[in-house]
């Protein structure tokens, strides 16, 4: 079974940056595409960005669009999510996940296997 293993949250103030990790084992993380996810307590988990296997295509929920950049590292197996310009609704804990590029988009709560997750806080 794949493994998700999410890091590099925290507190940051509005307007400032983070660079949330994503290692993968388990599975060859070549082969999908990943995807960023995000949820906060008591509400559903929502698509953030997505990346596919060569990195040739991504795509952003239109909250983050301008401000997060996904990428990937093959090499390392490593998904990543720089964020910029943080603001308090990006307040959330963040999930990384693979899969067919629609599928990370469009079906992602059908997902049965997520890791820990990595909270980010950000204050106004």
């Amino acid at each position: 079974q794949v493994q998700l293993v999410e890091s590099g949250g925290g507190l940051v103030e509005a307007g400032g940056s983070l660079r949330l990790s994503c290692a993968v084992s388990g599975r060859t993380f070549s082969s999908y595409a990943m995807g960023w996810f995000r949820q906060v307590p008591g509400k559903e988990r929502t698509f953030v960005a997505t990346i596919s296997w060569s990195s040739g295509d991504t795509y952003y929920a239109d909250s983050v669009k301008g401000r997060f950049t996904i990428s990937r590292d093959n090499a390392k197996n490593t998904l990543y999510l720089q964020m910029n310009n943080l603001v308090p609704e990006d307040m959330a804990i963040y999930y990384c996940n693979q899969g067919a590029y629609g599928t990370v988009v469009n079906a992602f709560s059908k997902f049965t296997n997520w890791g820990q997750g990595t909270q980010v806080t950000v204050s106004s």
